[in-house]
C-alpha cells in the first residue's frame, strides 16, 4: 500500500508560549492532526520545528486551544496578531508581543464568539454541562408557556440541584437566553455574593453586564440603564429599616420602583422565608453570624407543617418587590417537595447520584472529563464505647446526644467542656487510643479505619471541617486541641464568636492558614459559619459532632468537602491533578446519621418519584457508600440495613407519627360526597359531641367548592380575571375550607390512633385485623374507638380510611413488636411466618418488603 495515500484529520490549534531571556509571549498555530498525538503533544511538535538545534531550556507552553469559532470556521495566528494590534498591544517582533495571558485569552475568545470583551480580565468561555443546558431549556419554556400562574401570580420554578451544579453561571445563562435585563438576587446567606458577583465578572457571556453587590444602591454603582443588571442583596437586609426613622433603608427605594424580570430566590432551603426569621431579621445587624445562624436553626426545627405550605406566600406576598418570574435555587428543598409547593412540571432535578453517573458514564477522553474534579463521598459512622455514650444518652431508645456531651462552659476564664475527660477520651479514640471492647464481643472484634489513625484517612483528612453545637463547645474545643499532643501538628482555626470574622470574610483565615495544602494540616471548627455559600478545596472531611434533625442543614453541611482540589499542569496547562478523588463524612451518631441518610435518598426525588424508598437508597449509596462500625466491626451497609437502622432505632416515635399521618383518612370532596349521601355513616358520627352539625357543615363546604371551581372554570373560559374584591372573598373561603377539612382530619384520625390500643390487647397476630374486629373482639372494638363494626366497615367501604395505609401501619406496629416476643429468649420468629394487616395477611418476609417500602 502507498502510505502517501494515507493521511491524519487535521485539528486547527492555537497556542501561546515564552521562553527564558526572550521578552514578551509569542502567539502560533499548527494544523496538526495525528491520532496517536494529544492537543498538547500537536503543540510541542510544531513548537519544536520552529528550532534547528535543541534548546537548553525548552519554551514554556502558556495556553492553547482549537482555533475554531462558534459559527464553525477556522482561524489562524494572525487573526489574533491584528486584534492585539488593534487594542494596542506592544509588538516586538515577528510573532512576539508584550502582553500578559489574560490579554490573549481575550482576545482568542473575542474571535471566537464574535464579541468584544473591553475587560482583559474576562477570559472564562467555557459552554454549559448538558444537564446545565436542560435546566435552562426547561425553565425558559416553562416561563415562556406559563407567563402567568392560573391564579394570576407569576409562575415560579424551582432548581433542585445540588453543590457544585453551578447555579450561578446557569442562572445567568437562563437571564441570557430569556433576554431579561434587571435581576434581584435574594439570599438568607450574604457569603454566597463573591460567586455571584465573579461568574458575571469573569464569563464572557456577560460582557457588559453589571452587579450591585449587598449592602450598595442604584446610584452608588453607577448603573448604565441600558445595560443588563444583577443586584444582589440579602433578605433580611431588604425587610431591614432605618434604625433612626422606622422607614425603608435608603438604598433600597430604587428597588421598590423596579418591575424586575426576575427575582433569584437563592439557598432556598433555609427557613428565612416565614414569619419567624422576618422577626430575627429586624435585628440581625446586632448579632454575631452564628448566633444568628443558631437561632435560625432553632426556629427551624420548630417549623410545622402548615408553616412549610406558606414558604412560597411569604416570599412572594410579603415581599415589597414586584417582578414577572420566580427562580428557587436549592440543593435541599425537601420541604417544598413534601408539600408539593412546585408542581412536577415546574422542578428541575439534578442529585448527587446524577452527577456522579455522569462521570462515570463520560464517553470522552479521561483527561476532558468535566465531572472527575468532584470527589467521590464516603460515609463512616461509629458506634462510640459504652463509657462515653452512657454519659450522653438521650430519649427512649438511648441515641447518643452530641450536643449534650459537647456541651460547655467558661471556668476561672476558660471555655472548657463540662465532661473534658470524656471528649479527650473521644479524641484519643479518633487516633486509635483507649478503644474499648465489651468482653463478649473481643473474639468477632475488628478494629475499624480511623480518622486520626488509618494510614490513607491520615494522609487524606489533612485538612477537615468540625461541625459543634454552639460557641462554646468550639471555644472549647479550640482549647483542648491546642493542649492535645498529637494535634499540636494541626493549625486550629475557629470560626464562631463574635471575634472572628463573619459573612465573606468569614472563609479568609481559613486560606490563609491552608496556603497551598499540602504542606499544612487545619482543622476548621464552627457551629455556623461557613456551611454554605464558600468553597475550601482543601478540605476532605466534615466530622459531625452535633445533632442534626434536618437532612438539608446536615448535607449541605457535609458536601463542603466535595469542593474540587486540583493542581493544573506547569508545561501543560490543560494537565491536571486531582489530590482529592475521595471526602469523608464522619459521623458518630449511627442511627441518627443513617436516618438522615434514608430520608435524605427519599426526600431528593419529591412527591412526584413513584420509587421504592429502598430503591431510591440503593441508588444514591450506588455513589455514596456508607460503611458502620458497630462496636465490633465497621461493614459496608446495604440499603435494607440502612433502612432497618434508621426505622426500628427510633421506632416508637417513627411508629407515633405513622398512626397519625394524615394519609390514613381521605377528606377530599369524592369521599366527603359518599359521607354526606350515606345515612348510617352520617347518623354514627353526628351521635358523637364532636360531630354534631356535620351533615350541614360537609354541604357548606361541597357546595361552596363546587361554586369556586366552576367560577374559576368560567373566567379562565372567557380569559378574564378576577377583581380584588372577587379574590379577597374567594381566598377566604378557600381558607376557611380548608380549615374545616384540617379539624375534620384531626377528629377522624382519633379513631385510628386506638387501633394500636386495640392489637395491643389482642392476642391474634396472624389474622387480618377486620377478622379480628368482625368475628373475635367486636365488642372490645367498639368500646376503645366508640365505633360500631358496621360503622367502621362502612367508613372503610366508601373510602374515609384508608385501607392500603392502614396495611402498611399495622405492619410496622407488628414488625417493631417482633423485637419484644424473642426478647429474653422468647418465642422464635420464622419469615415464613403470617401476620395480619389491616384486610390482608402476609409473610414475615412480605412485610419487611411492605415496611421497606413505605417508610418516609
Amino acid at each position: 500500500m502507498n502510505n502517501d495515500l494515507l493521511n491524519y484529520r487535521k485539528k486547527p490549534l492555537i497556542y501561546v508560549y515564552e521562553m527564558a531571556g526572550q521578552t514578551g509571549v509569542k502567539v502560533g498555530d499548527t494544523h496538526v492532526g495525528r491520532e496517536d498525538l494529544s492537543d498538547y503533544e500537536a503543540v510541542v511538535h510544531r513548537i519544536s520545528q520552529s528550532f534547528t538545534v535543541k534548546l537548553p531550556n525548552p519554551p514554556k507552553i502558556l495556553h492553547y486551544e482549537e482555533a475554531i469559532t462558534v459559527g464553525g470556521k477556522f482561524f489562524r495566528d494572525y487573526s489574533v496578531h491584528e486584534k492585539l494590534k488593534e487594542r494596542g498591544v506592544k509588538r516586538l517582533e515577528g510573532e512576539w508581543f508584550e502582553m500578559d495571558i489574560d490579554t490573549v485569552k481575550s482576545v482568542i475568545n473575542e474571535i471566537k464568539t464574535g464579541m468584544h470583551v473591553a475587560d482583559s480580565g474576562r477570559t472564562a468561555n467555557f459552554a454549559m454541562r448538558p444537564e446545565q443546558a436542560k435546566a435552562v431549556n426547561d425553565t425558559a419554556e416553562y416561563f415562556t408557556k406559563y407567563p402567568r400562574e392560573k391564579d394570576g401570580k407569576a409562575p415560579h420554578y424551582l432548581w433542585n440541584a445540588k453543590m457544585r451544579f453551578g447555579k450561578t453561571f446557569t442562572a445567568y445563562e437562563l437571564a441570557k437566553k430569556m433576554g431579561w435585563k434587571r435581576i434581584l438576587v435574594l439570599t438568607y446567606k450574604p457569603a454566597t455574593e463573591k460567586a455571584w458577583r465573579d461568574d458575571l465578572a469573569e464569563h464572557v457571556d456577560f460582557d457588559g453586564w453589571q452587579f450591585i453587590g449587598a449592602r450598595r444602591s442604584w446610584e452608588e454603582a453607577n448603573i448604565d440603564e441600558s445595560k443588563p443588571v444583577v443586584w444582589f442583596a440579602s433578605y433580611q437586609d431588604v425587610l431591614g429599616k432605618n434604625r433612626d426613622t422606622g422607614a425603608i433603608k435608603e438604598r433600597h427605594k430604587k428597588m421598590r420602583e423596579i418591575d424586575f424580570d426576575c427575582l433569584i430566590v437563592d439557598e432556598y432551603h433555609y427557613g428565612a422565608w416565614r414569619d419567624t426569621a422576618k422577626e430575627l431579621s429586624r435585628e440581625e445587624e446586632n448579632l454575631a453570624d452564628d448566633v444568628l445562624e443558631e437561632r435560625r436553626l432553632a426556629a427551624d426545627m420548630q417549623k410545622t407543617a402548615e408553616e412549610d405550605e406558606k414558604e412560597i406566600e411569604a416570599i412572594e406576598e410579603t415581599l415589597p418587590i414586584t417582578t414577572k418570574n420566580y427562580l428557587y435555587l436549592s440543593g435541599t428543598p425537601f420541604r417544598a417537595l413534601a408539600t408539593g409547593e412546585f408542581s412536577e412540571d415546574q422542578i428541575f432535578n439534578w442529585t448527587y447520584a446524577d452527577e456522579q453517573r455522569s462521570k462515570r458514564e463520560w464517553g470522552g477522553r479521561d483527561d476532558e472529563n468535566p465531572y472527575a474534579e468532584l470527589s467521590n463521598i464516603v460515609m463512616m459512622t461509629y458506634q462510640m464505647p459504652e463509657s462515653l455514650r452512657e454519659v450522653a444518652m438521650q430519649g427512649e431508645f438511648n441515641e447518643f446526644d452530641l450536643n449534650k456531651f459537647f456541651a460547655a462552659k467558661k471556668t476561672d476564664g476558660e471555655w472548657r467542656f463540662v465532661r473534658e475527660n470524656d471528649v479527650q477520651k473521644f479524641l484519643n479514640n479518633l487516633r486509635g487510643i483507649d478503644l474499648e471492647v465489651a468482653i463478649e464481643n473481643k473474639m468477632d472484634y475488628k478494629r475499624p479505619a480511623l480518622p486520626y489513625e488509618d494510614a490513607r484517612l491520615l494522609s487524606t483528612l489533612t485538612h477537615t471541617f468540625w461541625f459543634l453545637p454552639n460557641v462554646a463547645a468550639c471555644r472549647a474545643m479550640e482549647n483542648l486541641l491546642r493542649r492535645d499532643a498529637f494535634f499540636r501538628d494541626y493549625q486550629i482555626i475557629r470560626a464562631a464568636g463574635n471575634d472572628t470574622l463573619g459573612g465573606d470574610a468569614a472563609v479568609e483565615p481559613v486560606r490563609e492558614r491552608i496556603a497551598n495544602g499540602l504542606n499544612t494540616r487545619t482543622i476548621t471548627l464552627s457551629c455556623a459559619k461557613l456551611t454554605t455559600g464558600v468553597t475550601v478545596p482543601e478540605w476532605s472531611g466534615v466530622l459531625m459532632l452535633r445533632n442534626i434533625e434536618a437532612p438539608e442543614t446536615y448535607f449541605q453541611t457535609a458536601f463542603r468537602a466535595q469542593n474540587p482540589w486540583v493542581l493544573r499542569g506547569l508545561d501543560d496547562p490543560k494537565a491536571r491533578e486531582i489530590i482529592k478523588p475521595t471526602c469523608y463524612i464522619l459521623d458518630f451518631a449511627p442511627s441518627r446519621a443513617l436516618k438522615l441518610m434514608a430520608n435524605y435518598s427519599n426526600e431528593l426525588g419529591g412527591v412526584n418519584d413513584n420509587r421504592r424508598p429502598e430503591t431510591r437508597l440503593e441508588e444514591f449509596i450506588e455513589f455514596l457508600p456508607v460503611l458502620c462500625f458497630d462496636g465490633v466491626s465497621m461493614t459496608r451497609l446495604d440499603a435494607g440495613a440502612i433502612l432497618d437502622i434508621a426505622t426500628y432505632g427510633t421506632a416508637s416515635t417513627m411508629l407515633a407519627k405513622r398512626w397519625q399521618s394524615a394519609r390514613l383518612v381521605d377528606v377530599t370532596n369524592v369521599v366527603l360526597e359518599k359521607v354526606l349521601n350515606s345515612p348510617e355513616v352520617l347518623a354514627a358520627l353526628e351521635n358523637l359531641e364532636q360531630f354534631r352539625g356535620l351533615s350541614q357543615d360537609l354541604s357548606k363546604v361541597i357546595n361552596s367548592e363546587k361554586l369556586l371551581k366552576k367560577a374559576k372554570k368560567d373566567r379562565e373560559k372567557d380569559g378574564e380575571e378576577p377583581d380584588e374584591k372577587t379574590k379577597k372573598k374567594e381566598g377566604d373561603e378557600e381558607k376557611e375550607n380548608r380549615g374545616f377539612k384540617k379539624q375534620l382530619r384531626e377528629k377522624l384520625l382519633k379513631f385510628i390512633t386506638r387501633i394500636p390500643v386495640f392489637m395491643y390487647l389482642t392476642d391474634y397476630r396472624e389474622q387480618k385485623l377486620t377478622d379480628v374486629i368482625r368475628n373475635l373482639e367486636p365488642e372490645l372494638f367498639t368500646k376503645i374507638t366508640g365505633l360500631s363494626v358496621k360503622d367502621f366497615d362502612k367508613m372503610c367501604e366508601i373510602g374515609v380510611f384508608n385501607q392500603n395505609e392502614l396495611n402498611s401501619a399495622i405492619f410496622q406496629f407488628r414488625r417493631f413488636e417482633d423485637s419484644s416476643l424473642t426478647y429474653a429468649g422468647g418465642r422464635e420468629l420464622y419469615e415464613d411466618d403470617k401476620i395480619g394487616g389491616f384486610d390482608t395477611s402476609l409473610t414475615r418476609r412480605e412485610v419487611d418488603e411492605v415496611i421497606e417500602a413505605e417508610i418516609r
